[in-house]
């Protein structure tokens, strides 16, 4: 590990011109690590097996890439390239728009991309997509109030709930794959004690919850947390509309 007095040099500081033979590139290396770590998770993501992935020895990936930590740092900000960047409005009355579509596009990622949700938990990565994410995110938070430390907060918030709410998503489909179980068989398979629980009487809001309570769908639930947190933006925020 660096020493504080000897910071490490970060990938987007160094010469990444092609080195090596043609057919094999920053780019295909990359692509073959997101393929995998999509399907597999970043458990599987060692050197090795990419240089398998894409038909070279492990000592050719080191001619591009100096090992896995910046791997996953390439496959970041290659992500955060996915979809093409809102092309900035004028109106500064559409930032809760814009900010609901960022935390879509968010979410969107986060599920196509599962490993992503814990990377983008911990220290922000610093490429030239992500910043360039972050820039806009801030922009548009920036119609909503000329102070950048609370247009910062509100870009974090909005990145707190999104990692949030996904998080749970990942976690019942992780379930199914542990399980073998869908939601549904799974409540099936709980439906003897829960309804034994129910018969004591002893939780009746539980019960409501249990008996009366519909059942919406992640999408649903996420755009309901939206749109309080948006509310509760504006109110903060000293928004009129």
């Amino acid at each position: 590990m660096p020493s504080p007095q000897q910071p490490a040099t970060l990938v987007w500081m160094r010469d990444r011109a092609r080195v090596g033979r043609p057919a094999l590139s920053e780019e295909k290396i990359v692509r073959a690590a997101i393929h995998l770590a999509d399907t597999e998770g970043l458990d599987a993501l060692t050197m090795r097996r990419i240089a398998t992935e894409v038909g070279t020895g492990t000592t050719s990936l080191y001619r591009h890439i100096t090992g896995r930590d910046e791997l996953v740092e390439l496959m970041v900000d290659a992500v955060y390239d996915d979809e093409p960047l809102p092309q900035p409005t004028a109106e500064a009355a559409d930032w809760r728009e814009q900010l609901a579509t960022i935390a879509r596009d968010f979410r969107a990622s986060l599920l196509r991309h599962p490993w992503l949700a814990q990377q983008a938990s911990q220290r922000p990565a610093l490429g030239p997509n992500v910043i360039a994410r972050a820039d806009h995110a801030l922009g548009v938070a920036g119609r909503a109030t000329d102070d950048p430390t609370r247009a910062s907060m509100v870009v974090d918030t909005l990145n707190t709930y999104v990692l949030g709410a996904v998080g749970t998503e990942l976690a019942e489909l992780q379930a199914q794959r542990s399980t073998g179980l869908t939601k549904k068989e799974w409540r099936t398979s709980v439906g003897a004690y829960v309804r034994q629980v129910v018969d004591s009487g002893r939780h009746p809001h539980f019960n409501r919850r249990i008996l009366e309570a519909g059942h919406p769908d992640a999408e649903a639930r996420f755009e309901f947390g939206l749109g309080c947190l948006l509310d509760g933006l504006s109110r903060a925020l000293g928004d009129p509309a």
